[in-house]
């Protein structure tokens, strides 16, 4: 009879450490540790939009589900902070070789930023890069909702400038503010930090993750 009584308290004590690890396990599926970022505690939903591609068709936050994404705001006439930073999304993109990952860069610069313009501008870093545009009220909206500052700086001759945060967004496979990037962006830290968070992004089509 001790004999049985202890077999089962050995067996409930394997099965409450075994629980435990399960949980551990699973609140540490929550929170993936990032090196140049931060994860948030709760992925935040992007509300919907509607913008225009590079070749001047409708994009909505539906065309954002089924795959992970690196958002990005700045505009074409940037002189250094945007360029510098699609340089580097480039290489990162590149070398964390994960295969549905995409990159946008949504204008704040709708003015000057036309569909055919931001095409040609983003795929000379990257062809697979893709850039968003629309009217000036509608990127007020979508830049609010992500958090972005965005300011029209006028310069001297009639000409301006736009001043913006130079953050990059990490979106989940449901549009979803998952981790949030800000400058300096080190590449190789960016790239750990990426397959870092490969797992906790939600599953893509067919079930994969």
């Amino acid at each position: 009879m001790a004999t049985r009584v202890r077999l089962l308290l050995v067996a409930a004590a394997i099965c409450a450490a075994f629980a435990g690890f399960w949980l551990a396990h699973q609140l540490d599926r929550q929170a993936p540790e990032l090196a140049s970022g931060t994860w948030l505690p709760r992925a935040r939903a992007v509300a919907d939009f509607h913008l225009l591609d590079a070749t001047g068709r409708p994009f909505t936050r539906a065309d954002l589900t089924g795959a992970p994404a690196l958002v990005f705001f700045g505009f074409t006439h940037c002189p250094d902070v945007c360029p510098t930073t699609l340089l580097k999304l480039a290489r990162i993109r590149h070398e964390a070789a994960l295969p549905d990952l995409r990159v946008l860069f949504v204008s704040v610069d709708p003015e000057r930023d036309t569909p055919p313009v931001i095409g040609m501008y983003v795929h000379a870093f990257d062809p697979t890069f893709e850039g968003l545009t629309g009217d000036v009220a509608t990127i007020r909206r979508v830049a609010t909702n992500f958090g972005v500052a965005v300011n029209r700086v006028e310069l001297p001759g009639g000409d301006y400038t736009m001043d913006h945060s130079a953050v990059v967004f990490l979106l989940d496979r449901q549009a979803r503010i998952a981790a949030i990037f800000t400058p300096p962006f080190e590449v190789p830290a960016f790239v750990a930090d990426l397959r870092r968070a490969a797992p906790y992004l939600g599953r893509g089509k067919g079930g994969a993750t």
